[in-house]
């Protein structure tokens, strides 16, 4: 349910896979390291890619198209994501030294390529003004069941300002969703509750959350955390909302107060 990762090596290092590690998440999900001038060439028969650029300066060119795209800061800076179908070439150069998140499904669906840039994955802010501000925290998302109903695949990404939470309040769904961290220091740290299991969240970690469990997350005062969440439709059940956990509801109310008086 919880893994950590003391490195991203050089090449392709596997989170989740459809027929073998957390094969219950029903995507494959890895992170790409690219040296700088290195060049790789991705194409499923079967499956639908996203490929999101976490950190550097890469070229894609599929079908037509070819852009060039640069992102040096997960917390400062929204993403490029290039969404294509099965049987898309997609060739990647690092023009510098680069890493990029591929997250793939099966999806025999045809849909016409898609490349998400910075403008088009505005940040919003949630919990704002709420709970003394403490889970106020900026989510992007990329592409979900609004903007790409033909997907079989959900993707965003969460910023947590030091000592916030977010995924709150505690909510379910039952679509299975991938959890990859970063820190803004690599000593960061953090907790991610998974039903009943707490797990200390660390920088290069992942979390596969089964679907029906309820999954908050929280990082230590001094250190922002980043995570890019990844969810799997099921088939006939796209994931659309959050069901939050009755018990929690009463802090939606308008005006909650949280502190009895004496």
């Amino acid at each position: 349910m919880f893994e950590r990762f003391d490195n991203i090596d050089f090449g392709y290092n596997s989170l989740a896979e459809m027929d073998g590690k957390h094969r219950n998440m029903l995507m494959d999900v890895g992170i790409y390291r690219l040296k700088k001038d290195q060049q790789i060439g991705l194409e499923d028969d079967v499956k639908e890619t996203a490929i999101l650029l976490l950190d550097g300066k890469v070229t894609m060119e599929w079908l037509d198209n070819k852009e060039t795209m640069e992102r040096n800061s997960l917390f400062d800076e929204e993403p490029w994501c290039l969404h294509v179908p099965r049987k898309i070439k997609v060739k990647i150069k690092g023009d510098t030294e680069s890493e990029i998140l591929i997250q793939k499904t099966d999806n025999d669906k045809e849909f016409q390529s898609k490349l998400y840039a910075p403008k088009d994955c505005g940040t919003e802010i949630f919990g704002d003004n709420v709970w003394g501000n403490t889970s106020r925290r900026m989510v992007r998302t990329v592409f979900d069941y609004n903007n790409a109903p033909y997907s079989n695949l959900v993707m965003g990404e969460v910023i947590n300002t030091p000592g916030k939470w977010s995924s709150y309040i505690p909510h379910h769904h039952p679509q299975p969703e991938i959890y990859f961290y970063r820190f803004t220091k690599p000593q960061g740290f953090g907790a991610c509750f998974i039903g009943g299991d707490v797990f200390k969240v660390t920088h290069n970690s992942m979390a596969a959350i089964p679907g029906g469990l309820s999954h908050p997350q929280v990082t230590a005062p001094g250190y922002g955390m980043y995570y890019c969440w990844m969810i799997r439709h099921l088939d006939g059940n796209p994931w659309t909302d959050r069901i939050d956990e009755e018990e929690h509801k009463w802090l939606l109310e308008p005006n909650v107060k949280i502190w009895s008086e004496k």
